[in-house]
């Protein structure tokens, strides 16, 4: 059973390296109103020593102590910001001990370990969350409004490009951690098609390239993918760990079109420019804390017991298609996808708006491009 929930969520965040420390611990300052920050999962003593001070959380635990968290009764959920391939057993391990999760993307590295993600919390009656922070951002979600109106007529095809240049060594560059560019990049253009078609493909083809530098000797150093849509709409984009930074997608009807330009950030305003008939509007969102929403969000589903959207279903519906894109490019052809229905989509009301934060002093910890 789960823990009679306070009006405030106390949370354990499990993982204190880059995002964690960049935007999620940041975080809770503009949350305060229904979740708390109580205590630290992590390897690493000189980040529990000097974030614990600089948050005022008395309460760390080693991963070896993790179990010991979970039941100690001071928590009531926990935000898993640990490499992919940990997202599943640490999830598990929540789930059992009646603690409500709220774990980065991707969900986990396989279908499999998903459908025991979500079983489990079923199972132990606890709610889970995929950390898709860009399902409460205005941008965003007036870009969906956009298409659902109709402005923009029958939607035909979908195009986006995510990309940066990785430093050797990170974790998105290793096999056995999940790494891979459509596990950290890609998965956000996969999830953007989804909710623009407003369907799940049918069909996926991708190519993966690699340069043969060493640090893309475990992972594909980029790969392009389309997915086919069961309306013929077409997916198209480009996922990169060794090329410029880019962070765009455009959605094109039989009326007009609109390029979200960048797309996919959290330090950076969010921008769209929408072209109908021939007239063009363009439209800049000011900064925003991104993760301030999820946690608001996510607090409030505990507190009125109602299941998040975006839920564990959702995580594998995107995690299904990276399996089937890595799948197609290592074989050669298309693989064709299974109905499947993620159930509620993203939708404007949904939108969460608190200033961004500022930029902390990191701790034994580097940004995936190294600045």
């Amino acid at each position: 059973m789960a823990h009679k929930s306070p009006k405030k969520i106390r949370y354990a965040v499990v993982g204190l390296g880059y995002i964690s420390q960049i935007a999620v611990l940041p975080a809770f300052a503009h949350a305060q109103e229904n979740s708390e920050l109580t205590a630290f999962v992590s390897g690493d003593p000189l980040k529990q020593k000097q974030l614990g001070k600089r948050y005022g959380v008395p309460r760390h635990y080693s991963y070896d102590q993790y179990d010991d968290c979970l039941r100690s009764g001071e928590i009531d959920a926990v935000y898993i910001a640990l490499p992919n391939e940990m997202h599943r057993d640490f999830t598990v391990a929540a789930a059992r001990a009646g603690i409500h999760i709220l774990c980065e993307k991707p969900m986990a590295v396989s279908e499999q370990e998903c459908e025991e993600m979500i079983r489990e919390a079923e199972d132990h009656n606890v709610k889970l969350m995929i950390a898709y922070r860009l399902h409460f951002e205005k941008a965003n979600l007036e870009a969906i409004g956009h298409v659902q109106s109709g402005r923009l007529g029958e939607i035909r095809f979908f195009s986006s490009e995510f990309s940066q240049q990785i430093k050797t060594a990170d974790i998105r560059l290793q096999k056995a951690l999940g790494g891979g560019t459509l596990y950290d990049m890609g998965i956000y253009c996969i999830n953007a098609a989804r909710y623009l078609f407003q369907a799940e493909p049918i069909q996926v083809t991708a190519f993966s390239a690699n340069s043969g530098e060493q640090r893309f000797k475990e992972i594909d150093e980029m790969t392009a993918a389309i997915l086919r849509f069961p309306n013929e709409g077409l997916g198209i984009f480009t996922s990169s760990f060794g090329a410029a930074a880019t962070s765009s997608y455009r959605i094109v009807g039989t009326k007009g079109d609109l390029r979200m330009n960048p797309a996919y950030e959290y330090a950076e305003a969010l921008a769209y420019t929408l072209t109908i008939g021939g007239k063009t509007r363009f439209r800049k969102f000011p900064k925003r804390d991104q993760f301030a929403a999820e946690l608001l969000y996510f607090s409030r589903c505990i507190l009125e017991n109602k299941t998040p959207e975006p839920s564990g279903a959702e995580g594998l519906a995107d995690v299904r298609i990276v399996q089937a894109l890595y799948q197609s490019a290592e074989i050669g052809r298309p693989v064709a996808l299974g109905p499947y229905a993620p159930g509620r989509r993203p939708e404007l009301k949904q939108e969460i708006h608190r200033p961004p934060v500022k930029k902390p002093e990191l701790v034994h910890a580097q940004s995936p491009s190294g600045n």
